[in-house]
């Protein structure tokens, strides 16, 4: 039975980890924290604008079983808010326990707290990992999906400072880059003014730190618009943040808030002093960043040049999913790089032809769409989520997108070998 090693457990690498299982290969998830899901413990928007088609897509695929957990731990759907439609928001403190016991059940073995920091190679091929502590993982096959965040270097260099956000590095230890470690060529993303990487784009705050009548209005309707007085507007952040989809004007003119279990509040950063003028966050609290007054994590500094099989160039047994395989944006778009990951990680170990996903479809086009500002991309909007319309490609219809699936000769593809 081939070995498949999985190193970064967010979204990506869970999501690999599920379909490498179906090729009947032994999987072992690797993970830097003591958490899985990454950045997904504190982001928790699911269905939103294309990525409602991008959802449906992967369930036909046959890699449904994340999408399944998001919509069973929603705390809301269906919720329109500038900009988005029929959004589904997920607990993001009950959703990890879940996907962590869904692993557990597919029979994938995981080891946390444990830092990958170098590999040990056979010619061009991977045949280990090494870890911070001394240990040796051997594997067939591997896959990085240890994302595009941080180290702290880079966060001071390039953002506002260590912000002690949900990845933690001070306490677990700074990504290390795998695909470079292998021989691979990694690319930085870049900001309007060609500064490397961008602010994660949204904060979370305690909710028992808001008034009642903004807590009792989120739980009800699951998003609270504030209006923020004139001297407090900053459109400047706009420019800074990753996700473009949230880069519109009322993203500066108001405070907005999304239940997630928590409280997401859609800005990289905000100050502490000034948010606490805001009527209703006199006693307000960040939770993560924990800095959130002065910034955020900053992301997208560790790309792969990767083939449209997910495949890593330069190297023949590693495959890449996540912000490691491309500018994306978002928990559907590293589902969606991760199941073809792990799925084509074990086609490789069987020796077959890898599936490349077709144009026709969403989850195929954003795999090879190059936005000519060489800038980020996400189904739930800016270019590409224009792009899927366009084309025909956005449906918010599950019975029409599984068709679209099953004429493309797609459906259940990822069960293939069951």
């Amino acid at each position: 039975m081939a070995k498949i090693v999985i190193i970064g457990g967010g979204w990506s690498g869970c999501s690999a980890a599920l379909t490498a299982k179906k090729t009947g290969a032994e999987v072992l998830l690797i993970e830097r924290t003591d958490l899985l899901l990454g950045l997904g413990n504190v982001g928790g928007i699911m269905r939103n604008n294309g990525r409602f088609t991008a959802a449906e897509e992967n369930i036909a695929l046959g890699a449904g079983e994340l999408f399944e957990v998001t919509d069973r731990c929603a705390t809301h759907r269906n919720v329109d808010f500038p900009g988005h439609r029929h959004a589904s928001f997920y607990h993001v403190i009950k959703t990890e326990p879940a996907v962590r016991r869904l692993l557990a059940e597919r029979g994938i073995e995981f080891s946390l707290m444990t830092r990958v920091t170098d590999v040990i190679k056979k010619g061009n091929k991977i045949a280990a990992v090494t870890t911070a502590d001394g240990r040796t993982f051997e594997g067939d096959v591997f896959v990085d999906c240890t994302g595009s965040t941080g180290p702290m270097g880079n966060c001071m260099e390039f953002g506002n400072g260590c912000s002690m956000c949900v990845l933690r590095c001070p306490a677990f230890g700074p990504r290390v880059s795998i695909s470079e470690k292998a021989g691979g060529h990694d690319y930085m993303g870049k900001r309007a003014d060609g500064t490397p990487g961008a602010f994660s784009g949204s904060c979370k705050l305690e909710k028992a730190s808001l008034s009642a009548k903004l807590v009792r209005q989120l739980e009800e309707n699951g998003v609270a618009v504030v209006p923020l007085p004139a001297e407090m507007i900053n459109e400047s952040k706009l420019s800074k943040k990753v996700c473009r989809q949230y880069a519109l004007p009322q993203y500066a003119s108001n405070i907005i808030l999304i239940d997630t279990g928590a409280v997401k509040m859609m800005t990289p950063f905000f100050p502490l002093e000034d948010l606490r003028q805001v009527p209703g966050f006199e006693d307000a609290r960040f939770a993560d960043p924990y800095a959130g007054g002065k910034g955020n994590s900053i992301r997208y500094m560790a790309v792969a040049e990767r083939e449209p099989s997910m495949q890593v160039k330069g190297v023949e047994n590693l495959f890449c999913g996540g912000e490691k395989s491309g500018l994306f944006i978002g928990h559907t778009e590293a589902i969606t790089t991760g199941a073809l990951a792990g799925h084509n990680a074990g086609r490789y170990a069987l020796g077959e032809e890898p599936l490349i996903l077709p144009e026709t479809l969403a989850v195929g086009a954003l795999l090879t769409y190059h936005k000519d500002d060489g800038g980020m991309i996400t189904f739930a909007g800016d270019a590409f989520f224009d792009y899927m319309q366009r084309a025909g490609l956005y449906s918010d219809e599950p019975e029409t997108i599984r068709k679209r699936v099953a004429k493309a000769g797609m459906e259940g593809i990822y069960n293939a070998f069951l």
